[in-house]
């Protein structure tokens, strides 16, 4: 899961935001369990004291030194940690603190996918979204090539493999941007 950021438009970081009373941190992290990953690993960077403290079990948490330089800091971040785990998975699910309308449906219906060479993300109305599902095949890849704000995008649009999982009849996908958007 990627938690590190400053949440800058929302005015504190997402990952500390309260929704119905839960942390999104928390939230996040129960829809992975409750969706089927295992291990789960959350990057975290502004204010990561307080987030790991949120946390079931400090010790999944990923600290990523560069994270104010963007989404891209944090998927290196994440993507190392996995890749350094004595048995790695054969994929990783990509989640954000800041989807509050994902449930463990959406992660159980990418997880069916997981593969060594898989790439595919989950789709709302025919528009990509998150999660992503990344096999670890293209780990180093990815990491070599996530940039600033912009994570996995640009590696993603370059792969005519990309299965888009349409979760549509799940949820809407969409994500946290200001406090206007917490509504449930």
């Amino acid at each position: 899961m990627l938690a590190a950021g400053a949440g800058r438009r929302f005015g504190r970081p997402k990952a500390l935001v309260e929704l119905d009373g839960e942390p999104l941190l928390r939230r996040a992290f129960r829809v992975l369990t409750d969706g089927g990953c295992d291990p789960v690993r959350v990057v975290l960077g502004a204010q990561a004291a307080e987030a790991r403290a949120l946390l079931p079990d400090p010790s999944i948490a990923v600290y990523a030194e560069d994270w104010a330089t963007g989404m891209g800091a944090s998927l290196r971040a994440g993507l190392r940690a996995l890749s350094r785990d004595s048995a790695p998975a054969d994929a990783v699910l990509v989640h954000l603190v800041d989807l509050p309308g994902i449930d463990a449906n959406v992660i159980s219906r990418l997880r069916a996918f997981a593969s060594p060479g898989v790439v595919a993300r989950a789709s709302y109305g025919g528009v990509p979204g998150h999660p992503v599902l990344l096999g670890r095949r293209w780990w180093t890849d990815i990491a070599d090539s996530a940039r600033g704000d912009r994570g996995a995008r640009d590696w993603l649009a370059t792969r005519e493999d990309l299965l888009l999982v349409d979760c549509s009849d799940l949820g809407s996908g969409a994500d946290v941007d200001t406090p206007s958007d917490l509504t449930t």
